[in-house]
């Protein structure tokens, strides 16, 4: 199955809701990239009139696990994935449309070959960068994955 935006799209809406209602749509995806966007707006704001930084997070977070997935499948192997850590820094208000990028599917590359290889459980830090509608940098996500072939 060809991975596509729409796709993801749909699959948001029904395994991860919270993130479909609050605005959270996949714009664009490749072998090298993931991007998501939400627009900040009532359901999503914080006290401090712009957007809850788990908004953020959940379309940070969608950006690396759609990546990883999608390399995943393409592979053909059964593989495990869970998220073991996150970080993340805020630079600026976010307010209007935030883009989230990760731009780490290489890196997704070498993690996968090397867990199919060895068969062990391998792990690897990928990053989402939200910027707004002006191109500044609003905040940065850092998701530590973990994936293991499944016997």
């Amino acid at each position: 199955m060809n991975v596509t935006p729409t796709k993801l799209n749909t699959y948001m809406a029904f395994k991860l809701p919270a993130a479909y209602l609050c605005g959270v749509r996949t714009r664009f995806i490749d072998d090298k990239k993931c991007e998501a966007a939400v627009k900040h707006r009532w359901i999503n704001q914080n006290p401090f009139k712009s957007m809850f930084w788990a908004v953020q997070g959940m379309a940070a977070e969608f950006t690396t696990g759609a990546l990883m997935m999608a390399k995943i499948q393409s592979t053909g192997k059964k593989m495990s994935m869970l998220v073991t850590a996150n970080r993340a820094s805020y630079s600026k208000k976010a307010r209007g449309k935030i883009t989230f990028t990760c731009k780490d599917g290489e890196l997704v590359d070498a993690l996968l070959e090397k867990a199919i290889v060895t068969g062990t459980g391998e792990t690897l830090t990928m990053t989402s960068v939200g910027v707004d509608e002006a191109g500044d940098e609003v905040s940065t996500f850092h998701f530590e994955w973990s994936v293991k072939l499944k016997v």
